[in-house]
């Protein structure tokens, strides 16, 4: 029985940034050099870029000379900016959500847009980075 060939999408289609996405986009937990390649371009491509903190947020775009309109979304705007937030990406917009340190979700209200995404058929998209939890494991000389 022979399989169908499996389509070839270049890395660089993968990497493509799309509008009417979601990047949840991990950030430096302490040193900027940690930021991915990845992330990077999908903070340059975007169309703006939701941020637990602007001021954090701005100094690590600026970091890599990345200038994006940024909205605030943190604990408490997170009803009113979630929908703001969504609406636009229905609209065709591509939005990176980032947090102070590590990963959106985890700690902040990053999973409340997730699940309001997932309710509305956005597409979200993961961007890994940095682990708190797995640097600490393998430092740790714990057994993995």
């Amino acid at each position: 029985m022979s399989h169908p060939k499996k389509k070839n999408m270049s890395t660089e289609d993968k990497n493509r940034v799309v509008g009417g996405m979601l990047y949840l986009v991990a950030t430096p937990i302490g040193n900027l050099s940690d930021l991915s390649p990845r992330a990077i371009k999908v903070l340059s491509e975007v169309d703006f870029v939701a941020a637990e903190d602007t001021r954090n947020s701005g100094l690590l775009l600026s970091r890599f000379d990345i200038s994006k309109p940024m909205v605030s979304y943190f604990e408490h705007n997170k009803r009113e900016r979630g929908e703001i937030i969504v609406k636009r990406i229905e609209d065709g917009e591509s939005c990176a959500l980032v947090t102070d340190a590590g990963t959106p979700a985890i700690s902040d209200p990053g999973e409340d847009i997730v699940k309001l995404c997932a309710e509305r058929n956005v597409t979200i998209v993961s961007v890994p980075g940095p682990c708190a939890a797995i640097c600490a494991l393998t430092l740790s000389a714990l057994a993995t």
